[in-house]
């Protein structure tokens, strides 16, 4: 049987369903499911191509290519592929609000107050969803932990009662600092130690994902979350007492 190769329409994957007709017994129907309904693409794991619910015609992420409907949010999607940006921990963040910038220009719902509801309704949760997905990739921390979530693990909340205890002790004397300084460049003094602190976390967890070293990931995150709401306490005290 010949290899039979689709395009991925939302990330221009080549996608080889030889083994799929190969393993099935009636080959005819499995190749008009892939052409019909959806084809599935490994790296992305979501619909890449749908039918548009006003039309029935080709419809991409977010509008039909036909008659230009905007489209609910496509289930399954990452927020990766939502902000259209590659999989990995170093996004370049500017790039990044440059897209979320451009979507939200076509999918806010101002632009469909005098659509139907339904179209209200799917600019609305569109314009919801491309928010939060941008929330969560913006910040080293809330993206590393959804990439690890992508991965299986499964993280608690808030910070980790069975951290080292060589780094509470770490973070029990920066709170002490904070609590003792009595000037600006004190303050921010302690707040730019923090920063160096994010900043060698925020390195070491982008080369444990790259290595696919969750343990050593997880790990970082713990460290992370509690320099991260150093982080806060600082920016709390300057506007509280600067």
């Amino acid at each position: 049987m010949q290899c039979v190769r689709m395009l991925c329409a939302s990330h221009r994957c080549v996608l080889n369903i030889r083994s799929a007709l190969a393993s099935c017994r009636s080959p005819e129907k499995t190749l008009q499911f892939f052409r019909k309904d959806s084809v599935y693409c490994k790296r992305c794991s979501c619909s890449s191509v749908r039918k548009c619910w006003s039309c029935g015609s080709s419809a991409q992420m977010f509008f039909c290519s036909s008659c230009n409907s905007i489209q609910p949010p496509q289930e399954k999607a990452t927020y990766f592929e939502i902000l259209n940006c590659d999989q990995t921990f170093a996004l370049d963040t500017q790039e990044l609000q440059g897209k979320y910038v451009e979507l939200q220009r076509s999918l806010h719902p101002d632009n469909f107050s005098q659509k139907s509801q339904t179209e209200q309704r799917y600019s609305e949760e569109q314009s919801a969803l491309i928010n939060k997905a941008y929330r969560t990739l913006q910040k080293p921390l809330t993206r590393s932990v959804y990439l690890l979530q992508l991965q299986g693990v499964e993280l608690d909340e808030g910070t980790d009662a069975t951290a080292d205890p060589a780094l509470l002790l770490k973070v029990m004397d920066v709170n002490e600092k904070l609590a003792e300084t009595q000037s600006l460049d004190e303050v921010r003094a302690v707040g730019q130690e923090v920063q160096v602190t994010l900043k060698n976390l925020t390195e070491q967890m982008n080369t444990s994902l790259n290595k696919g070293d969750l343990k050593s990931a997880r790990e970082l995150l713990v460290q992370m979350k509690y320099f991260a709401n150093l982080e806060e306490k600082v920016k709390e005290k300057l506007r509280e007492n600067f």
